[in-house]
């Protein structure tokens, strides 16, 4: 009895540290990790592009534009300690993609990695999917710490021996070794997309996946690299009659016969797979009407749809447009149930934005893992939170000055007034070069992930 007492104690204290908030409700975040240099001087190459943990959030992936992936492994002492910690060390590192050039079309085609997803883990090795604009390639990653030696028609150099010469046979022996890990291309999902590729998702049945273009979905399976299914197909007869693309498409977490698709038209469409083999035909359009005193030359540019994103239990849906994230009830069509402006101050600022094309940026947002809370970017490195149970919000910042272990990130708050507020930064001096466009949050744990240019910061509640 006492036994079980002192168990239960102990969890409550482990409990109690892993959700520890301020008084006010608000978690408090702080830094825990930061991956890449420091320097100014950034290059190309080295842009984050995607970013991306497992399912049990021991992994985590970004993309860059120079084709690259790099995983990065939980440390074990940080995960087991009390209270636990979220960091993060190098696991592997392999290029994804090559730059190739379509010589029929006379088009370049970029590494840059647009999307990174995880398959469930079946056995001791790992498997993702990573996409540039044209190709989807399935990668194995697995470690090895053994070794076989002492072949028979085999030299130690990997030489095969003349049979010839072999006078007697030997029994291979393993040996152990130091410990490598080893990224190898399972399968190349090729030649099926006319446009860029914008989203993958791979159903719940982990056996399936979907590739989204801006004008067709395909349906693959993972097993066959040679065929896939087109799902949608919204390409007009006369391209001149072209009125919206789609912006992102995924799988329903639980359901594996339901997808949602985006478009730049600021609509979501769910489809249902049993209804017809080719789902041009959504069953549920998720709207919102315009609101007339907010109508402009860049409404339409600002609607588009740039992210969505099914929460974890399934039942609800979360969208991006330019300058808000809007929660969907999936049962209910005609209007969204909660809505978040991300940066309204910038309103005001649209026709700048144009002109220096900051209005066309694709803003991700991800669900945290019980579903209450939603974070997404901005600029100037601040990225947004908002927690829907207590109906509050937060804006910080990922900033190379709060970089030391266990810095508590304060709040940030944007003035549009002619005078300045303690604290406060004007709207003016945002800098519209540093952007978080693509951020991640632990499946269960609150760590954070946030893909600042070329660095990847990490954040944890406050420990």
């Amino acid at each position: 009895m006492i036994r079980q007492s002192s168990f239960t104690k102990l969890g409550h204290m482990i409990n109690t540290a892993v959700n520890k908030r301020s008084g006010n409700g608000d978690i408090q975040w702080c830094f825990s990790q930061v991956k890449g240099t420091l320097e100014d001087d950034v290059t190309e190459a080295d842009i984050i592009s995607c970013v991306e943990f497992n399912h049990d959030g021991d992994l985590l992936a970004t993309g860059d534009k120079g084709g690259r992936v790099v995983i990065f492994q939980r440390d074990p002492v940080s995960k087991n300690s009390i209270p636990r910690r979220g960091e993060y060390n190098v696991y592997s590192t392999f290029q994804s993609h090559e730059p190739e050039f379509d010589y029929l079309k006379s088009l370049e085609i970029e590494e840059k990695i647009n999307k990174i997803r995880w398959l469930k883990r079946k056995n001791q090795a790992h498997f993702l999917l990573s996409t540039n604009d044209k190709t989807i390639k399935l990668w194995k990653v697995s470690e090895r710490d053994k070794k076989v030696e002492g072949y028979n028609t085999k030299e130690e150099n990997g030489q095969m021996r003349d049979p010839s010469c072999v006078t007697a046979l030997r029994v291979p022996i393993i040996k152990p070794m130091e410990l490598t890990i080893e990224a190898s291309p399972r399968r190349i999902f090729a030649n099926a997309h006319t446009y860029h590729i914008n989203s993958i998702s791979v159903n719940s049945d982990q056996e399936t996946y979907l590739s989204a273009d801006d004008l067709r979905i395909n349906l693959w399976h993972l097993e066959i690299t040679d065929q896939s299914f087109n799902i949608v197909d919204i390409k007009p007869t006369n391209m001149e009659e072209l009125t919206e693309v789609i912006t992102a498409a995924e799988f329903h977490p639980l359901e594996c016969n339901l997808f949602v698709y985006s478009s730049s038209k600021g609509t979501i469409r769910l489809c249902d797979m049993r209804a017809a083999a080719l789902c041009d035909r959504h069953s549920k359009l998720f709207e919102e009407p315009e609101d007339p005193t907010n109508r402009s030359f860049f409404s339409e540019i600002i609607s588009s749809i740039s992210d969505v994103k099914i929460s974890n239990s399934g039942r609800y849906m979360i969208s991006r447009d330019y300058l808000s994230v809007k929660v969907w009830d999936l049962h209910m069509e005609t209007k969204p149930i909660e809505s978040y402006p991300v940066h309204e101050y910038l309103r005001s600022k649209l026709c700048s934005l144009y002109e220096n094309d900051c209005i066309f940026d694709k803003f991700e947002c991800c669900w945290s893992g019980n579903d209450s809370a939603i974070m997404t970017g901005s600029y100037n490195n601040f990225f947004r939170m908002f927690d829907r149970t207590h109906k509050r919000d937060v804006t910080l910042e990922a900033a190379r000055e709060i970089a030391k272990p266990r810095t508590v990130l304060k709040p940030r708050k944007v003035g549009t007034g002619g005078k300045r507020k303690k604290d406060e930064i004007n709207v003016d001096c945002l800098d519209f070069n540093k952007k978080i466009l693509h951020t991640a949050w632990h499946p269960s744990e609150n760590i954070i992930a946030v893909a600042a240019t070329n660095n990847l910061f990490l954040f944890q509640d406050k420990f």
